[in-house]
C-alpha cells in the first residue's frame, strides 16, 4: 500500500501561481496529477516517472505547468503558473508502483490516490 498526501491548493487570481505537493509513503513507479471540475470527468494533467524523470503533460497545461520530483523524499510537485479560471478544479495526485499498458492519462493506470486539494482561479 502507498499512501498519498496532496496539498498546496488555494484561491488565486488569473495569471497567478500555485505549487501542489504530493508526498508518498513509499517509492512509486510513476506519479501523476489529475483534476476534476464539478460535473466533469476526472482528467489527466501531468505525470512523472521516478526512474529517468520523464514527464508528460496534457496539451491544456503544457508550457504553464511543471511537474518535478524529489526522489529522496518520495515527493512530487506540480508548479502551476499563468493560471486560468478554467484550471479551477479539485486536483488529485495518483501513483502506481508498476508499469501499465494503459495510457498515463487514464484513471485506471494508477492504483493509489490522494484525497485532493482544491484550486480556484478567479478572473
Amino acid at each position: 500500500q502507498v499512501q498519498l498526501a496532496d496539498s498546496g491548493g488555494g484561491s488565486v487570481q488569473a495569471g497567478g501561481s500555485l505549487r501542489l505537493s504530493c508526498a508518498a509513503s513509499a517509492p512509486t513507479y510513476k506519479t501523476g496529477w489529475f483534476r476534476q471540475a464539478p460535473g466533469k470527468e476526472r482528467e489527466a494533467v501531468a505525470v512523472i516517472y521516478t526512474n529517468g524523470g520523464s514527464a508528460y503533460y496534457d496539451v491544456s497545461v503544457k508550457g504553464r505547468f511543471t511537474i518535478s520530483r524529489d526522489n529522496a523524499n518520495n515527493t512530487v510537485f506540480l508548479q502551476m503558473d499563468s493560471l486560468k479560471p478554467e484550471d479551477t478544479a479539485m486536483y488529485f495526485c495518483a501513483a502506481a508502483r508498476e508499469s501499465s499498458r494503459r495510457s498515463w492519462m487514464t484513471v485506471g493506470a494508477y492504483e493509489y490516490w490522494g484525497q485532493g486539494t482544491q484550486v480556484t482561479v478567479s478572473s
